[in-house]
């Protein structure tokens, strides 16, 4: 297995996430410890790419059998994020609330309920828990990226969510989802050139993203 998974991780820490699930796929295992690290991988490449019953299985698989409370954290939060985007919002709540339970609460797993009340349309609860992890960390970047886009994209607050997605891409420049919401910013305050350059820049890292490709035609058709 070491060789094809190694392979593997390499590939998916490039976010090339389709070469990386080949590897995975492809990589023979034995040992119970194997298997859940294997599918631990396999679940998070298949959510990247979209493949969300493929990824549900996976992901499910090591919540299930893992004793590694850091991946079960992890993939139970993929597991709600992945429900809330196919329309399973009860089924994202039964996720979280399950990290409650365990006593979770951090950053990554507030950042999580703020998406799934987005998601759910609850835009007021999202920024609620955005600001109140932005109070605690000014320099979370995922809460920098979300509240910022929710802003824009709801129209409230056009400056301040310049303000927050710039923060994002310049503590990681190189972060696709940072530079797509920048770039939705420009689009939402009408300068089309910088959403353009922003969106291509994030389409570069990562070329299978259809929510980029679509904000990249809007932002086009728009011109």
């Amino acid at each position: 297995m070491a060789d094809k998974f190694s392979e593997g991780v390499a590939l998916y820490n490039k976010r090339k996430y389709k070469e990386a699930l080949s590897c995975f796929l492809s990589a023979d295992c034995s040992s119970d410890e194997d298997k859940n690290n294997l599918a631990y991988y396999i679940g998070l490449s298949q959510s990247r790419l979209g493949n969300y019953d493929d990824a549900l299985m996976s992901l499910e698989q090591v919540v299930t059998n893992s004793s590694d409370k850091d991946k079960v954290v992890q993939c139970t939060l993929a597991l709600a994020v992945i429900y809330s985007l196919t329309n399973r919002s009860r089924m994202a709540q039964f996720e979280l609330g399950k990290l409650e339970e365990m006593g979770v609460k951090t950053p990554q797993t507030m950042c999580t309920q703020a998406y799934v009340s987005w998601f759910r349309q609850d835009e007021d609860k999202a920024i609620e828990i955005y600001e109140e992890v932005l109070r605690e960390n000014p320099d979370n970047m995922t809460a920098l990226n979300g509240l910022g886009y929710i802003l824009a994209d709801s129209g409230r607050d056009l400056t301040r969510a310049l303000f927050l997605c710039k923060k994002a891409v310049d503590l990681n420049p190189e972060y696709p989802p940072y530079l797509d919401s920048l770039g939705w910013v420009y689009y939402r305050l009408g300068l089309y050139s910088e959403a353009e350059g922003f969106l291509k820049q994030a389409l570069k890292f990562f070329p299978e993203s259809a929510d980029i490709k679509e904000h990249l035609k809007e932002v086009r058709e728009a011109k």
